[in-house]
């Protein structure tokens, strides 16, 4: 009965998440059309936007509390075996709780707060933190019948418990003490991550926790925070991308790209692992999501890189390397999320991505080369062979021009030109016939890592606000210049925070937190904002392949069901040709 239920919650709210997505996409795409052909439009359109947005973020989030967008750190979890590991999933648990406790408690508090009417919408303000209250209410729910069904009666009990303790502890009690806030709020999501409790999770309990060592963000200031970060019309190109991606792969269009790559690569030294390579680099131009290349090069090239006789974690190792160009190639979430923390040109960003990227895929390419020692796998392609298989793939190369010339070109915006590809690629699926259950599951998938990542986002900014009121930004800013302040000491300084910060921070979460700290910095010793900003979201890119967290690794774990340490040791080589590119990177900008 329970199982029921539980399946029963997953699907409506999949499939309200998925409406969602389908009145944001429609809702921009009617916009763009009135404004160009009709030269008229509607008042408050973006306003809207972002309130489905914060609508689809608390529907779909909940439906991420396992798999890889829960960006669960597990390693330790892992090492301290079954008995410990009882105890740690409690607190885990306890961790989601107070979490979902504070965004419940603090919406509910500033709704009973706040008045007034959205001067666009004509709608009371408090509909927004309503969202916030249900979203929350929805991962109590969702986590007590996961809990259940599992047949973990006794800990969700436990967990609960120890959850309103918590809560009670830090609306009563002032510890204080010599330490600031934010260094405790930082250890409270470093405990909650080693826990294997949800990166988002961890970062709004530990907000919510810091209350009891002096923190002056009240739960109504935490939740305005969180939404105040996700209230970006820019962040609504995030679920338009992933949807695009998700799109071009159901349509055949992404395979249709593979087959065109393998008639330029496919017939070479390590020919299959250079396709690889070169689809990632194209199919960057449609996904903008590590994450979903990841999934895709997974499932589709592992299996016939292992045939061709390639081991299967060097196979798994090459498929990961290779995914880390979807957030650098434009379109790129990570350059979305750097814009909108720091207020760069995304048009500019997006330029300097295409030569990073570049830079990056032309060092992996020779690392493959000398690290792989299976045989060409083909004949070469003729002419005649070649061009078919461009024909075939040009409907997805029509994605890329949409994207890149029109925000390029300022044709339109960033968030318009992600609509516009989702409704370009929602046109691709339909002339291949495609069916609505797989047309609904495209959309359930976008919604729930579109949910994911926006949770994410609001999570970082009550951790933004506290590093700013302790003044955080200064002190990072001080230890680099303590070291010099001529650009290039600035650039290594600034280099050698974000790879440690790489190795404990989820890449989203650290472009947010210390883009805005690191930027100024930079500019202030003279390196250009825009390179500076291309090399902080290679440098971050990275770590999507390095422990503990390796999230790019851990997505092809799963998929292939190689262990995760196998993949580790063998993208090694990969690893290191994407710090050479690193290192070419910021010694050019330090040239030019």
């Amino acid at each position: 009965m329970i199982r029921y239920c539980l399946g029963g919650l997953e699907k409506l709210l999949g499939t309200l998440a998925a409406l969602l997505l389908f009145a944001l996409m429609a809702l921009v795409l009617v916009n763009v059309t009135l404004r160009y052909v009709f030269q008229a439009g509607f008042i408050g359109a973006e306003d809207l936007g972002i309130w489905l947005n914060l609508a689809l973020i608390s529907v779909a989030a909940p439906l991420s509390l396992t798999g890889p967008l829960s960006m669960r750190f597990d390693v330790g979890r892992r090492l301290l075996g079954k008995n410990a590991g009882a105890a740690v999933d409690i607190l885990a648990d306890a961790i989601s709780m107070v979490a979902a406790l504070a965004l419940i408690g603090g919406a509910a508090a500033t709704i009973g707060m706040l008045g007034g009417t959205s001067p666009t919408l004509g709608l009371p303000e408090w509909v927004r933190y309503a969202f916030v209250t249900t979203g929350g209410g929805l991962l109590l729910l969702m986590l007590g019948l996961r809990r259940l069904s599992e047949g973990r009666a006794a800990g969700l009990g436990l967990s609960l418990a120890l959850g309103l303790a918590l809560q009670f502890a830090a609306a009563r009690f002032d510890l204080g003490g010599d330490w600031p806030p934010s260094l405790w709020l930082a250890l409270m999501a470093g405990l909650g991550l080693i826990c294997a409790a949800p990166l988002a999770h961890a970062f709004l309990a530990a907000a919510s926790l810091a209350r009891l060592f002096g923190s002056s963000l009240p739960e109504p200031a935490l939740v305005a925070a969180a939404v105040n970060g996700m209230s970006k019309f820019l962040l609504l190109a995030i679920p338009f991308f992933l949807l695009a991606g998700g799109l071009l792969t159901a349509s055949g269009a992404a395979d249709r790209l593979v087959r065109f790559a393998a008639t330029l690569v496919g017939h070479r030294r390590a020919g299959l692992a250079q396709t690889v390579l070169l689809t990632s680099v194209i199919f960057s131009g449609a996904s903008g999501s590590s994450v979903a290349n990841a999934a895709f090069g997974a499932a589709t090239f592992q299996p016939q890189l292992v045939r061709n006789g390639y081991p299967p974690a060097q196979a798994g190792a090459i498929i990961a390397a290779a995914s880390v160009l979807d957030n650098v190639i434009p379109p790129s979430i990570a350059f979305l999320l750097l814009a909108a923390a720091t207020n760069l040109s995304v048009g500019s960003l997006l330029s300097g991505g295409f030569v990073a990227g570049g830079l990056m895929a032309l060092c992996l390419a020779v690392a493959i080369h000398l690290s792989v020692r299976a045989r060409p796998e083909g004949r070469p392609a003729t002419a005649a062979e070649r061009g078919r298989a461009a024909l075939s793939a040009l409907p997805a190369f029509g994605l890329g021009i949409i994207v890149v010339v029109g925000i390029r070109f300022g044709v339109v915006t960033t968030t318009e030109a992600a609509a516009l590809a989702a409704g370009y690629t929602l046109c691709l699926a339909l002339g291949a016939r495609l069916d609505r259950r797989h047309l609904l599951a495209s959309f359930r998938q976008t919604a729930t890592e579109a949910g994911a990542i926006g949770l994410l986002i609001g999570s970082a900014g009550p951790f933004a606000f506290l590093l700013a009121v302790d003044d955080v930004g200064n002190l990072i800013a001080g230890a680099v210049h303590s070291f010099g302040s001529s650009p290039w000491l600035v650039l290594l300084m600034a280099n050698l925070v974000l790879l440690l910060a790489g190795l404990v921070l989820d890449i989203g979460a650290a472009i947010l937190l210390l883009g805005p700290i690191l930027l100024p910095v930079a500019t202030a010793a003279g390196i250009d904002p825009i390179h500076f900003g291309v090399i902080l979201v290679v440098n971050l890119m990275i770590h999507g392949l390095t422990p503990p967290l390796g999230m790019l690794i851990f997505v092809v774990s799963g998929v292939t069901g190689v262990q995760a340490a196998q993949l580790f040791r063998a993208v090694l080589p990969y690893l290191f040709a994407l710090l050479v590119a690193l290192l070419i990177l910021s010694l050019a900008t330090l040239m030019f």
